[in-house]
């Protein structure tokens, strides 16, 4: 564990889901409802880290969390990002992404688009919990 890494002081109070090796947490961004974190639990900077089985669960907690977003919320487009430019610690980012989503067709943290309608995103804000619930008994059935 590393003291100032904010990654590292992270509990699975707040995870979907979580394992001894990985913790999935839903991001609570009013913008983008459905926004999911796989957060690697080791202080590692890259999956050439992981050793081969490592990198493999990963990889299956990713495809799971992508395609139970794609079967809940029917997005236009699910974006996967892995930087850790600010925080070198191992994570992914899984973004449900809209065409007419504030800041489609740029990255969430791109430059902004539009406005979002409150009606949609109250909508997808719903599809977003059950998509946490589907989830969850996802990576449980699993057993990963």
């Amino acid at each position: 564990m590393h003291t100032n890494c904010e990654l590292c002081q992270m509990t699975d109070e707040k995870a979907i889901w979580s394992n001894e090796k990985l913790r999935v947490i839903a991001v609570n961004d009013a913008a983008f409802p459905g926004y999911i974190r796989v957060i690697w639990k080791a202080h590692v900077a890259e999956m050439t880290d992981l050793d081969e089985n490592e990198r493999s669960l990963l990889s299956k907690v990713l495809f799971i969390v992508e395609s139970t977003m794609r079967s809940t919320m029917k997005p236009d487009k699910i974006n996967l990002a892995q930087f850790g430019n600010m925080v070198p610690h191992l994570h992914w980012h899984i973004i449900a992404r809209y065409r007419d989503d504030s800041h489609f067709p740029e990255s969430i943290w791109g430059i902004k688009q539009r406005d979002n309608n409150p009606e949609t995103l109250l909508e997808r804000a719903q599809l977003a919990e059950v998509m946490q619930a589907h989830l969850c008994q996802e990576l449980q059935q699993a057993k990963l």
